[in-house]
């Protein structure tokens, strides 16, 4: 086992108050130690490594030059922040991250004074820092914000939203543009870095105010000529023109790696008059960590690994995971099927379009951190014909739920939606849990609405889809590897709204939808040795509900039990409505709804957070049980 790397520096370091109080020239072995830290860290973890790379010697220099925590540093998105942790009071806890009871893997505004704004979707930074900056300016405060934005969060239209009406936070909002691969930025070097110095410097500003207030006394058409010359000038020469437009000041670009260039242009944008400032600062993803550096996506997330070899923890093989059973069954499709696209926002290895961009590159379209572009452009290309896949994690579609409704449901196109990602997600905690897409899609007219029991369910419902040209739909599916069910080699279309029956039985219905059927068949089994006969139901829809079997179903057992891994008014709130417009419950029959808990789950193993969740089989045999012994008489007495 490898010893921890020597820090003598950072270990004097516990908050910023104490970073403040070393000397600049310290800051460059400081930012070594951090980084050397923050692999260590992660290589016992796992988790998102290359972007906290990358902001090393900016998070020193940020925290250095600004006086946080009254200054608000916001980070865009958290899973940079990495070393913001470690040096705002929480390195004696970092290798807990994303483990239960442990550090978030991103901002959380609970876990410290120095996340003033949790991030873990991204593109939020400038509004949220827009707000704090607007509400310094109301109370009179001088204390600055300070927005942190990159690794792609640049791609969604939020950020320039927010931008479009920041100059109503004057110099108390500074945006620092993390420029890591974005292809924005021409080549940083001396001259770059000496333009961005002289540009934020004081008597560069000083004059270029008083030529300013010269140019408006002259007359007004004279001062909008000179600013917009001076303007061009610089936009011409840092690429700023566009954020100028905007209404920020454009310092940039500089190289976010070295601190004698990064220390002295905060200090001038910290001391600055004019603002919003933006600071185009130019970094390397992975950067100071070569597995990382040579890496197609720079170790973005990774599992636990070797610091020495960068070699990643490998998995034990099994089933496939299911993200790569509807991308590889999709690209088969998309070969004889030339109406089939696959779009995905920013998440191309994640949803599984990576493969289908590989041998359809003509027809996938990644279109950057910006899911309510996702689903219009979707529906234009539904509407002109094509067979659009839309493929966004459950917890991303979320932020483009008006589109889902205005531009596809409303309209009633058939865009197709994968939803990756659909239920409880581990180590990502709460804010990429899908545990709304089935309460918010099965709530509009013209959906239907799937959910894979396992793999060769997933690749049928990808045909279904494909097939499915009369309207919108939804099929949803887990993180993870499947259960090990053989694809068939020949796919065809499920019936629209149409269950199946797993196992047979007579006093308990188990209805389920999604990949928790193993766990009711695990329960089934349980309840088979004492003595009670289930019935298990794959549903497969949530909308259209099959009610035929439905009805069969709660007029032929005792108890019948849903089970879905989503939030309330899902499966079980649809269910409980067709009960009760039919009068299904009137004979005594006991229905209960298993569904997630109504609260956000932090980050833990999967299988506890199951069980906090109450949807493992123990607690299936335990809703049964306490239905049972509440029926004071039997359902054939109740029915006498």
């Amino acid at each position: 086992m490898m010893s921890r790397p020597e820090t003598p520096l950072l270990d004097k370091v516990d908050t910023p108050t104490d970073l403040r109080k070393l000397d600049v020239h310290d800051l460059r072995q400081l930012a070594d130690e951090l980084r050397a830290e923050m692999i260590d860290a992660v290589g016992s973890t796992g988790g998102h490594l290359g972007s906290g790379l990358g902001v090393v010697e900016l998070t020193v220099a940020l925290h250095y030059v600004f006086n946080t925590p009254d200054d608000r540093l916001i980070w865009d998105v958290g899973h940079q922040a990495y070393p913001h942790k470690i040096l705002t009071g929480r390195r004696d806890r970092i290798r807990t991250l994303r483990q239960g009871g442990g550090l978030s893997g991103f901002t959380k505004r609970s876990e410290s004074e120095y996340d003033p704004f949790g991030a873990a979707h991204s593109s939020t930074s400038i509004s949220a820092g827009l707000g704090f900056a607007v509400a310094n300016k109301l109370s009179g405060s001088k204390d600055k914000a300070i927005a942190v934005i990159g690794d792609g969060a640049m791609s969604a239209g939020m950020a320039y939203e927010a931008m479009n009406n920041a100059e109503q936070a004057g110099n108390r909002l500074v945006v620092i543009l993390n420029d890591n691969d974005m292809s924005i930025a021409p080549p940083v070097g001396g001259l770059s870095a000496y333009l961005a110095r002289l540009i934020s410097s004081s008597e560069y500003l000083g004059l270029r105010s008083l030529a300013s207030k010269v140019a408006r006394k002259l007359s007004r058409r004279v001062h909008t000529s000179l600013g917009k010359a001076e303007e061009f000038t610089r936009g011409m020469v840092t690429g700023g023109t566009l954020f100028e437009e905007l209404g920020f000041y454009y310092v940039g670009p500089i190289d976010g790696h070295n601190l004698d260039h990064l220390v002295p242009v905060l200090e001038n944008v910290r001391d600055a008059d004019e603002g919003p400032v933006l600071v185009h600062v130019v970094t390397q993803k992975g950067k100071g960590y070569a597995p990382a550096e040579n890496s197609a996506d720079k170790y973005h997330g990774v599992q636990k690994f070797d610091v020495i070899t960068g070699e990643q923890k490998k998995s034990s093989g099994g089933p496939p995971n299911y993200q790569n059973v509807f991308g590889e069954t999709l690209t088969s499709l998309a070969d004889t099927d030339k109406r089939i696209c696959a779009i995905t926002a920013a998440m191309p290895s994640g949803t599984g379009v990576d493969k289908f961009a590989k041998a359809h590159p003509d027809r996938a379209f990644d279109v950057g951190i910006a899911e309510q572009h996702a689903v219009t452009f979707a529906a234009g290309l539904a509407a002109q014909g094509m067979r659009p896949f839309c493929a966004i994690y459950s917890t991303f579609l979320q932020r483009a739920f008006d589109q889902v409704v205005h531009d596809v449901a409303i309209q009633n196109l058939p865009v197709r939606f994968a939803i990756d990602r659909a239920g409880l997600v581990g180590a990502d905690g709460a804010t990429h849990a899908g545990s709304f897409d089935i309460t918010y899609l099965a709530t509009l007219p013209n959906f239907v609405v799937m959910a894979p029991a396992d793999e060769a369910e997933l690749a049928l419902m990808t045909y279904t889809a494909a097939q499915h040209d009369s309207g919108p739909i939804a099929f949803r599916y887990p993180r993870g590897a499947g259960r090990g069910v053989a694809i068939p080699d020949q796919l065809h279309a499920l019936e629209i709204g149409k269950g199946r029956i797993v196992r047979q039985g007579s006093k308990v219905a188990l209805l389920s939808l999604g990949t928790r059927l193993s766990e009711a068949e695990k329960a089934a089994d349980l309840l088979e040795a004492k003595g009670l006969s289930t019935t298990i139901a794959d549903l497969r829809f949530a909308k259209p509900l099959d009610s035929e079997l439905i009805r069969k179903l709660m007029t032929t057992h005792d108890v019948v039990v849903t089970l879905e891994e989503g939030s309330i008014g899902g499966l079980g709130a649809h269910v409980l409505t067709l009960a009760s417009d039919e009068g299904l419950t009137d004979g005594g029959l006991k229905i209960r709804t298993m569904r997630l808990p109504d609260i956000f789950q932090d980050q833990d193993a999967p299988e506890k957070q199951y069980d906090e969740a109450g949807l493992n089989a123990p607690q299936i045999v335990s809703t049964v049980l306490a239905a049972l012994r509440h029926n004071s008489a039997s359902v054939e007495e109740a029915r006498a």
